[in-house]
């Protein structure tokens, strides 16, 4: 099964606000871009990919992202992520009526292409299935079979929202990149250990990280 990719980026200046005490204002949306970068580098050399289609309103974010093959789509509902996520799946779903869709987060600076493809192909076995982050309480990855409605609903502890909506939880070991997103210091550093696309290891140079 190959699958369309949504993965959904705000606007660079407003984007990851929780990593303020590491990076500040003039290298916090950099930051948040090369994460999105790696992601999706990470995400279309996937075997398990056809297309990734990213979700923004941020011109240089789109500019980027669509350099690496993605297809760009604005985010008309405005009404934050999991309406940007809706609309990114109609849209892949308006091209490629049996698609199969996941949404996944765009800060997964470690991404290795090889894991992804692995829980790609674990989760083409359930209609709706998810893939908790490292911290055990948010979601990175959400996957439908064709046929089957996404239903986001990431956020907070979207993985105990995703598991009562009737998603599977991927029980897999081994794919820690998939899992580590970045909202804080702590989970940079997390991610640098597991080692970073090219573009994050630029973009985090000289930063004070805290143990």
């Amino acid at each position: 099964m190959q699958w369309t990719l949504v993965i959904p980026l705000k606007p660079l200046a407003r984007a990851k606000s929780r990593l303020a005490p590491t990076a500040g204002d003039g290298v916090r949306p950099g930051l948040a871009l090369a994460f999105a970068q790696d992601t999706v580098a990470a995400a279309t050399a996937s075997a398990g990919v056809r297309d990734v289609v990213v979700v923004t309103d941020d011109a240089l974010a789109g500019r980027e992202l669509g350099a690496l093959g993605a297809l760009v789509v604005p985010d008309p509902p405005a009404a934050g992520l999991n309406a940007a996520l809706a609309h990114g799946a109609a849209t892949a779903r308006a091209r490629r009526p049996e698609a199969a869709v996941a949404a996944l987060n765009a800060d997964l600076p470690a991404l290795r292409s090889m894991e992804l493809s692995r829980i790609l192909a674990v989760a083409a076995l359930f209609p709706r299935a998810f893939l908790p982050d490292a911290a055990g309480i948010g979601t990175t990855l959400l996957t439908s079979r064709p046929g089957t409605e996404l239903r986001p609903a990431f956020g907070g502890a979207s993985r105990a929202r995703h598991a009562a909506s009737g998603a599977v939880e991927l029980p897999l070991v081994g794919v820690d990149s998939v899992r580590q997103d970045v909202d804080t210091g702590e989970d940079l550093r997390a991610a640098l250990t597991l080692g970073v696309g090219p573009r994050t290891a630029g973009a985090a140079a000289g930063l004070l990280i805290p143990d």
